[in-house]
């Protein structure tokens, strides 16, 4: 899972901005990460290690300044939170990132062409966002009564995961 052929390492107290935990990366960090994506625009996918405990992560640009976001399983795994110090190996993770669609939603999509070309259209983290959540649900009841609720989205009917209209 992660890739320690270049690995930087770093120690940063974790700082939240809004209700999001992260760290910031120091400036040779950075550098090297860059170095090794080719490209110093965000999103830029990364892996590596909090206080030992293995991640797999996007850094992110957001009010000009690089952040690593650390989600609960993050901070959880290695038992650290807001205003503690931690020890983080990371380095670039060009390895393919991809999740696979519900087959629910694919057919429901198949079966409804307008919602299929507005899907197709939105930006990849929303579509992302769309499959991941659909993927996260346990029961087939809530899988099918979300399948539906995400296309009457698409065909701008009402609100999903938190998201207007498109």
């Amino acid at each position: 899972m992660v890739n320690f052929t270049s690995m930087n390492s770093f120690s940063a107290k974790i700082l939240k901005i809004g209700i999001n935990p992260y760290v910031s990366l120091p400036a040779k960090v950075l550098k090297q990460i860059f170095a090794e994506a080719n490209k110093n625009k965000s999103p830029i996918p990364v892996s590596g290690s909090i206080e030992g405990h293995p991640f797999l992560q996007t850094l992110v640009k957001y009010s000009s300044k690089w952040r690593l976001y650390l989600n609960t399983p993050m901070r959880k795994a290695c038992g650290k939170d807001v205003g503690d110090k931690v020890t983080i190996l990371i380095n670039y993770d060009g390895m393919e990132r991809t999740i696979a669609m519900h087959p629910g939603l694919e057919e429901a999509l198949k079966k409804n062409k307008k919602a299929r070309e507005i899907f197709d259209k939105l930006p990849p983290h929303r579509r992302k966002e769309i499959v991941r959540y659909i993927n996260s649900l346990k029961s087939a009841e809530a899988i099918n009564k979300n399948i539906m609720r995400a296309i009457s989205f698409l065909n701008g009917k009402e609100r999903f995961v938190g998201r207007d209209k498109p």
